[in-house]
């Protein structure tokens, strides 16, 4: 985690990193103001807020209430060296806790990161530099043998040059990556997480059998994602990208809608219009761009190439952010690994997805066959021996597809997880299982997985597979365990080498990419299906994004037309002015929102496309906290009462705003009731809820204090830090495609 300091008045310090803030200052007696805790404060108080921490989630996972639990450390210094420190971490308990949980939470307080870095020891290395953000991924990884070459099955250049050509295609941008976590639970299953320092909603996590390949796959995803825009997905892009001569990339053309809104005849061809409007309830309207809002400009369309006759096609942006999320992207070496990554992710999921809805049983992959792969099988050892039993299934469906899956059970909570794989390679395919199962997750993390069910409707249902799609925490069904599977097991091998079943190291030679992107394409079309290919390397690595229309969707077709990302043009604007609005305007905005039946309980941020600090009130902001302070501002008592009881039932918003709306709720309950007087309750109401609380209360609900704890901003964005560094990060994507395209002229 990069974190930046700069130099304040006196001896106050100030640390930012992430969405937060930190000051540090001195004691008066070292010539400091006292303002805030020394920076060693910081660190004593982290040990014990992280051992604390890990308290907590063991008495949570086993619903244990912490109301009565108490955790203090005192830190012991040797008076001969006071660097030499003794920290005594002391818990007490009630006595109704058992020894097990006692000896349990003694446990969970070893797992302290803090204490396990400090024990380890780190190293500190101390350097100037020219620029701090120069240098951007000199600590992704150690230094590697110069000589060293690994080559592994699917990849068209050794790790290590992987590594180096990718690192270098970043820093160029300007991306200065950062390495936020790694995980390696059992052996041969590595993942990690990393993100941009300056924009850390831009991330991305990698997975592999070795830390070298989980990198690759961490950075390779980066790169598809700054390639195809995925990081910048539903967001507003600002009124200076909006404006310019381009938004997305420098090929783009925009359609205007006919006369009666009707689509543009250049955009989609007949087979996807049969897909994506067979109604004919598709308008023109319903595809412009969530992401400038150009309503003037008409349909923002990106080319795809048509596989089958190489004739070029525009896609709505707006369909593709809608439907498809980032399924279909990849980046490689070459395009025909990006190709062959691309397809097998498409297949992965399509397969999956029949697999859970229409609830599948699946033949389980043979020991003798599971023992060609030793790391494989070490893997899963490691797994059963920490009381997690696993099931390893071939989900070719019967040697159709290049899918494999492995399913995890929780016998503490009776939950499971089932991941997907799919390579070419039937080794490819069962590692990417094994690890996708593990990305990013400790084995608390596997506590989460939900339990099968036998009911249909939640397999089926649509949201499902998202969630499926998003984390692999979706339902599974329970017929999925039956030992009567509905297909015969198939060692299948879609790969370039015939060979490759027989071992686990690949080599420049055990895959041909080529090939296998030939074989995977020839699968869609044995389906009847078309794929659509736009291929990108503007910035410098081979990407793709491939759309398989009627197959590679993540979300139903009908949310172009009833849960459209684009009904934030709707909104944005006057909820970012709402400072500004008059009486009537407000009024228009509520009934707008009333009469579009919208969830209540969706996010602001995710209604308008706008990254507000999840820190702040902006960030919290729900619809039905929105038309709570609408209608106080509006003086609408009545409906400001309903809407605040329903908050109050259901929000879980900070504390601070829950007992600003309990303060708000009592003084409506006073105002609204003819018998009362609310100078008779403002005394005990402020020793209650403090006197600036209830300044605001009162303020808010005379009319005089207008949307309490929400700072004013506009189009402009002034003020909305997190949501400015994502623009930034995307500026530096829109300046080399502007420079690339203006280099081909």
């Amino acid at each position: 985690m990069e974190i930046k300091v700069n130099f304040l008045d006196n001896l106050r310090l100030e640390a930012k990193f992430d969405d937060f803030t930190v000051i540090a200052d001195q004691p008066i007696r070292y010539k400091g103001d006292g303002s805030a805790p020394g920076p060693f404060d910081y660190f004593l108080a982290s040990s014990a807020l992280c051992a604390a921490y890990f308290v907590k989630l063991y008495c949570n996972a086993r619903d244990i209430p912490t109301e009565n639990i108490r955790l203090s450390q005192n830190n012991i210094v040797d008076p001969n060296d006071r660097y030499n420190q003794i920290f005594k971490i002391q818990v007490e308990l009630p006595e109704d806790i058992s020894d097990k949980d006692r000896q349990g939470i003694l446990r969970s307080i070893e797992r302290c990161t803090v204490k396990k870095v400090v024990q380890t020891g780190p190293e500190f290395q101390i350097e100037v530099v020219e620029n701090l953000d120069e240098d951007a991924q000199a600590l992704l990884m150690g230094e590697s043998d110069s000589d060293s070459a690994t080559w592994i099955e699917g990849k068209d250049l050794p790790l290590e040059q992987t590594i180096a050509n990718m690192t270098g295609i970043l820093a160029d941008l300007g991306m200065k990556i950062e390495i936020a976590s790694w995980r390696n639970i059992v052996p041969h299953v590595w993942s990690l997480h990393i993100r941009d320092a300056a924009s850390p909603m831009c991330f991305t996590n990698g997975k592999g059998a070795t830390k070298e390949s989980a990198l690759c796959s961490a950075l390779g995803e980066f790169i598809e994602r700054l390639s195809c825009n995925f990081f910048y997905n539903d967001q507003f892009f600002g009124e200076e990208i909006a404006n310019a001569e381009f938004v997305h990339y420098p090929n783009e053309k925009w359609f205007q809608p006919g006369p009666e809104d009707e689509l543009p005849a250049e955009i989609l061809d007949e087979h996807c219009l049969e897909i994506y409007n067979p109604e004919g309830e598709l308008f023109g309207s319903n595809l412009i761009d969530t992401n400038s809002g150009r309503i003037d400009r008409g349909i923002c369309s990106l080319p795809f190439v048509r596989h089958s006759d190489g004739e070029t096609v525009y896609f709505p942006s707006n369909l593709i952010e809608n439907l498809f999320l980032s399924n279909g992207m990849s980046a490689g070496n070459t395009l025909y690994e990006a190709e062959v990554q691309c397809l097998s992710e498409i297949f992965e999921r399509a397969v999956k997805r029949e697999i859970l809805e229409q609830e599948l049983a699946l033949p389980d992959v043979p020991a003798e066959v599971l023992a060609k792969y030793p790391g494989i099988v070490e893997g899963i050892e490691a797994l059963e021996a920490q009381g997690f039993p696993v099931l390893v299934k071939d989900a070719s469906l019967g040697g159709q597809f290049p899918v494999a899956c492995v399913t995890l059970m929780n016998p503490r909570t009776g939950g499971v997880f089932a991941s997907f794989g799919a390579h070419p390679s039937f080794h490819v395919a069962l590692e990417r299982s094994l690890t996708e199962l593990l990305q990013g997750r400790s084995f608390e993390g596997l506590n989460d997985v939900p339990p099968p069910t036998f009911n249909s409707m939640a397999v089926t249902e649509p949201n499902n597979f998202v969630e499926h799609f998003i984390d692999s925490t979706g339902v599974v069904s329970w017929r999925f365990f039956s030992a009567k599977s509905d297909f015969e097991f198939c060692e299948w091998d879609f790969s370039g080498n015939k060979e490759s079943g027989d071992k686990e190291s690949g080599d420049k030679e055990s895959g041909d990419n080529e090939h296998e992107t030939a074989t995977l394409y020839g699968i869609l079309e044995s389906l009847g299906k078309e794929a659509y290919v736009a291929h990108f390397e503007e910035l410098g690595a081979p990407a793709c994004r491939i759309l398989v229309p009627g197959f590679s969707e993540v979300y139903p077709v009908e949310d172009l037309v009833w849960d459209n990302t684009n009904k934030a043009l709707d909104y944005r604007e006057d909820i970012l002015n709402l400072h500004r609005l008059d009486d009537d305007a407000l009024a228009d905005l509520v009934e707008r929102l009333e009469e579009s039946q919208q969830d209540n309980y969706t996010d602001i941020k995710t209604l308008i496309g706008i990254e507000f600090d999840e820190n702040t009130n902006w960030g919290q902001l729900t619809i039905l906290e929105l038309k709570l302070l609408i209608s106080l501002a509006l003086q609408r008592h009545d409906e400001a009462l309903e809407l605040v009881e329903a908050f109050l039932q259901y929000n879980d918003n900070t504390v601070d705003r829950g007992l600003f709306y309990q303060a708000v709720n009592a003084v409506l309950e006073i105002v609204l009731d003819d018998e009362l007087e609310l100078d008779d309750f403002l005394p005990n109401l402020s020793r209650m809820f403090g006197e600036e609380r209830m300044a605001a209360v009162v303020g808010s609900v005379s009319g005089e204090v207008r949307f309490h704890g929400l700072e004013p901003t506009s189009m402009k964005l002034e003020g909305l830090d997190r949501h400015l560094r994502l623009i930034e990060s995307y500026k530096k994507l829109h300046a080399a495609r502007a420079s690339r395209a203006a280099a081909v002229e």
